[in-house]
């Protein structure tokens, strides 16, 4: 089980025992809420996330308002969750892998940053091979890199599936940081230079010495309004508080406001892939 599901299931646990000790069944509290009873059961059973207004209408409608405070420091711990990359990682890349699937197939509109690589969704098989070894040499861990490169390349279709919406930002810096052979780079690039032509993918290039109204701080990804993932060394970040989501959003709004698109962001590219030096 993730951090993140656990917290949830620990707030759920806790708002079920309140329910439960006001001699409330769920329909009972669903209809003082004016919830529908299945809302009730997915916070108690911890498959959806309670907000800070559901929370205190919960600690109200059981005759608890003290305790507020105490459900809202709960559901705090659910939406800033730190998710160690030691924990994570144990047994290797594969699994981390499939929750970025489950997190795609559950998300209409992706929007994402990347400072200093090609983001995994259009990453050829070569240049996330590298990527998977090389990490997993720098933190010392089991390598599952064919297992991990397969479940990125099952994590791709998604940008050919009715509905989904992707918005990518990527540093042109990211065009020339090269953790793999020339020709691996190559073939990336030449990837990239279709990704910008898909029909479901708005792909920006943020250009080296472009004005920006604010700097690309590191990489990030907003999945719907639902959720944002950061990446540092250690651990991810997963926020859920709408603070927080608003602000990200706002970040790469303002941030896209000087990405090259199009023809421009083609030409970018292919000028890093000339930069090479291959044919």
């Amino acid at each position: 089980m993730s951090d993140f599901q656990e917290a949830r299931q620990i707030l759920g646990a806790r708002l079920s025992e309140l329910r439960a000790e006001a001699g409330l069944e769920g329909k009972a509290l669903a209809a003082k809420l004016g919830w529908q009873p299945s809302k009730i059961s997915r916070i108690q059973n911890g498959r959806q996330t309670a907000s800070a207004t559901d929370v205190a209408a919960w600690a109200a409608a059981v005759g608890r308002p003290e305790v507020e405070p105490e459900l809202q420091g709960l559901r705090a711990g659910v939406e800033l969750k730190h998710r160690s990359w030691r924990r994570q990682l144990a047994g290797g890349h594969s699994e981390r892998q499939k929750v970025g699937i489950r997190e795609t197939e559950a998300t209409r509109l992706l929007r994402g940053l990347e400072v200093s690589r090609v983001p995994g969704l259009f990453q050829t098989r070569e240049y996330a091979r590298v990527l998977f070894d090389s990490n997993a040499e720098f933190r010392e861990i089991r390598s599952t890199t064919e297992q991990a490169v397969e479940n990125r390349m099952r994590r791709q279709t998604a940008l050919y599936e009715p509905g989904k919406e992707f918005r990518f930002l990527v540093c042109e810096a990211a065009l020339y940081h090269r953790s793999c052979p020339k020709a691996v780079m190559a073939e990336q690039l030449d990837r990239l230079y279709g990704v910008v032509g898909l029909l479901r993918v708005d792909l920006g290039i943020l250009p080296f010495g472009t004005q920006l109204r604010r700097t690309a701080p590191h990489a990030f990804w907003i999945y719907d309004r639902r959720q944002v993932i950061v990446e540092t060394i250690t651990e991810e970040l997963w926020l859920t508080a709408e603070e927080d989501i608003r602000l990200y959003e706002r970040a790469w709004d303002w941030l896209a406001e000087s990405a090259e698109r199009g023809p421009a962001a083609r030409r970018l590219i292919g000028r890093a892939r000339a930069s090479l030096g291959l044919s």
